[in-house]
């Protein structure tokens, strides 16, 4: 298959915004991939499953620097048009069309080669790295046609801007394969929220509708977690999970899926992230105390403090997240505490499709509790709102975030809000989004990004909410600074405007805010007022980011609170 094939593909995509058409493009494309379903990760811009660690890694820098050596302009002459266009995509097809008009009998680029050669890059390591790559990618550069290299640049920067995520390729999937069996969306679905590898659903989608009859997590590999909706007081969360209901105390740690095969124990964020290294102390824990040979747990990490014995906001503990040296250190300075609260795998059977009550009876069973070390969640079940609100309070006294609520019937749902869980905290406005953008500070901060365009997600797309320019540190031993925040968004730097840069979706913060007001000014039709960061939330992924749908609701609420006061 040539790559330009695929490039059609994407331009295809690019033209509309229409979901349906997105799907309808899709599905008439996959049946061409029999034999080749890996392929069908470069419809998202990656070359390796979602639980598969690898990254291309690629700087914005590095591209410039192959778009020059492919093109014969200089890095100069790429970062001039860089400025002007704001795109790299953009900028490849401007200059390297001009080469090209000069070259004759080019070999046409293959998708197996384009694959090969970026999955080549993602292994490169260690000295002379960043040649090797350089070279790798002009080689790529120089055998494309200007279309080619577009989609070469973006595919390497993360940011095709064709609009697909999960659910536009399960969707193209299901209507490929199963178009007169609406049911099979959901069985698709389930199926990539437990095996979270879109090669793998395409290849269970050539072999027909059985082939999903029995599909199992698979222990060792990451999933997607169940998701929590977000409830305003006690009688709503009643009305979402029903009467009784499971409560349990909202640890502010951060959450993460412990999953065990063969004595071997890997640690997963819910973005699929795996930190097995960065916590050696809960892998030597769940290896000692879990009384599983081979289990799948769903818990939170929360930091203490051993002199006082007091639970730690999440704050102090998300150094230990991002830090891959020193970590003897950082674990006598910051340990922690595994709040286990569900289980969906031990020893070979898969518990998903349990009853809550069960799975937490099954856990009650494996789980040997050692204070300050590992225990499971603390757990009420009740259909009393005063029982609850005795045990909400008691939450906040202890410095937690709030209460989780639980269906005592429902199955473990990964991937979804579904009504089976729902999350109760203080009234404090704030929201999970993702940075999209920045402009550059003056005076002190001159020549670093000091103000940052958030976004919440509607479906495939991101709506703009406001600029934040407040709530950040200036060292980083008070919590995120300015200048760890430019550290991490410098790299997914992919345009520039007359503003500032655009830089990938992928850093989530949470943002208080005093309200929502609507506007014209962002793209989502709202803007958030005084709003701050409060958290940079490297645990957390683009589907754990508010919604347009979330911020309407959010609205409508404040608004019937004004009602009520007049």
């Amino acid at each position: 298959m040539l790559y330009s094939e695929i490039v059609e593909i994407y331009e295809e995509l690019a033209s509309t915004t229409k979901k349906l058409e997105k799907i309808d493009i899709i599905a008439g494309f996959l049946p061409k991939l029999k034999g080749c379903e890996k392929y069908a990760y470069l419809l998202r811009g990656h070359v390796f499953p979602d639980y598969d660690p690898r990254e291309l890694g690629i700087s914005t820098q590095l591209v410039i620097k192959s778009i020059s050596r492919a093109s014969g302009f200089s890095q100069d002459e790429v970062v001039s048009k860089f400025k002007e266009l704001g795109d790299l995509g953009d900028v490849a097809v401007n200059l390297l069309e001009v080469r090209k008009q000069n070259s004759l009998f080019l070999k046409k680029l293959t998708v197996s080669h384009v694959f090969e050669s970026l999955q080549k890059i993602a292994s490169i390591d260690g000295a002379g790295s960043v040649d090797k790559k350089l070279g790798i990618i002009s080689e790529l550069l120089i055998g494309a046609d200007s279309r080619e290299a577009c989609y070469l640049v973006r595919t390497l920067l993360g940011d095709l801007r064709i609009g697909v995520a999960d659910a536009v390729l399960l969707g193209s999937i299901s209507k490929a394969f199963f178009p007169e069996d609406k049911n099979m969306l959901i069985r698709v679905q389930k199926a990539y929220d437990l095996i979270t590898d879109f090669a793998q659903i395409l290849t269970f989608a050539f072999k027909g509708h059985h082939a999903f009859d029995h599909i199992s997590l698979i222990p060792g590999r990451a999933l997607n977690v169940m998701l929590a909706t977000k409830v305003s007081d006690i009688a709503e969360a009643f009305e979402v999970c029903g009467k009784p209901a499971a409560f349990e105390h909202k640890y502010d740690g951060f959450r993460v899926v412990i999953s065990c095969e063969n004595q071997k124990v890997h640690l997963f964020t819910r973005r699929l992230e795996e930190v097995t290294s960065q916590f050696p102390d809960l892998v030597s824990c769940v290896s000692k105390y879990v009384l599983a040979k081979s289990f799948v747990l769903d818990a939170e990490v929360v930091g203490f403090d051993p002199k006082k014995n007091k639970y730690l906001p999440f704050e102090a503990i998300s150094q230990r997240i991002k830090r891959k040296h020193n970590i003897d250190e950082l674990i006598k300075k910051l340990p922690v505490e595994l709040k286990v609260f569900d289980v969906l795998y031990v020893d070979g059977e898969q518990k998903v499709e349990l009853e809550f009550l069960k799975r937490r009876e099954i856990l009650e069973k494996i789980i040997q509790e050692v204070p300050w070390k590992i225990t499971l969640s603390k757990q009420i079940i009740t259909d009393s709102e005063k029982e609850v609100e005795k045990f909400y309070s008691e939450s906040l006294k202890l410095g937690e975030e709030g209460i989780m609520i639980k269906n005592i019937s429902s199955p473990y749902s990964p991937g979804r809000y579904i009504g089976n869980m729902a999350k109760l905290k203080p009234n404090v406005a704030d929201l999970d989004l993702v940075i999209v953008g920045g402009e550059y500070g003056t005076g002190k901060r001159a020549g670093g990004l000091t103000s940052f365009i958030v976004a919440c997600r509607d479906g495939e797309e991101f709506l703009e909410l406001g600029k934040v320019s407040s709530g950040l540190k200036e060292k980083a031993s008070e919590g995120t600074s300015y200048g760890e925040l430019n550290d991490i968004l410098q790299p997914l730097i992919i345009g520039e405007n007359s503003q500032g840069v655009v830089v990938k979706p992928v850093v989530i913060v949470s943002v208080t805010y005093q309200n929502i007001q609507v506007s014209p000014t962002y793209s989502s039709g709202y803007a958030l007022r005084f709003p701050r960061i409060s958290h940079y939330r490297p645990e957390r992924g683009i589907h754990d980011i508010a919604t347009v749908e979330d911020i309407k609701v959010e609205v409508a609420r404040t608004a019937r609170k004004s009602v009520k006061k007049i």
